[in-house]
């Protein structure tokens, strides 16, 4: 009995969030919502040069920034890590990580192919790291 239960619900579900059929329709997708911006924020994309993106953040942390937020998406998430690492590694031991993981909603448009149909939106849920690195001894410092 519940498992009949669960089983039409489950079919409530699938028939509320299906997703519309791309044969009928072109998706163009949307970009993701940014959170705070800033010199120290630094989006990680699987597209930049990796050693770009790399020598962007050593440049910041040794001008004097006290902190970098380093923010990945979906296959993005393995190089953000990396990033992070090599510059713990490259400034040896001076810098901490602080990684915390979350799910980010993304919306897509759905435009029509056929004059029949009207345009429309569909949510998708990715996963998402933001990595904050700072620096927690200065080379060279009195301590």
């Amino acid at each position: 009995m519940a498992e009949e239960n669960n089983s039409q619900k489950r079919e409530e579900f699938k028939k509320k969030h299906k997703r519309i059929p791309n044969k009928n329709y072109a998706v163009k997708k949307r970009l993701p919502l940014r959170p705070v911006d800033g010199e120290n924020v630094i989006f990680i994309t699987k597209k930049t040069n990796f050693k770009a993106q790399l020598e962007k953040c050593c440049d910041l942390l040794t001008k004097g920034e006290k902190e970098i937020i380093l923010h990945g998406l979906g296959a993005a998430i393995q190089r953000c890590c990396n990033l992070a690492l090599q510059l713990e590694i490259l400034f040896s031991g001076t810098c901490q990580l602080e990684v915390n993981t979350g799910t980010v909603d993304l919306v897509d448009d759905l435009e029509p192919l056929i004059d029949d149909l009207d345009f429309g939106t569909q949510v998708r849920h990715t996963s998402s790291v933001h990595i904050r690195v700072f620096r927690s001894a200065m080379l060279g410092a009195n301590q």
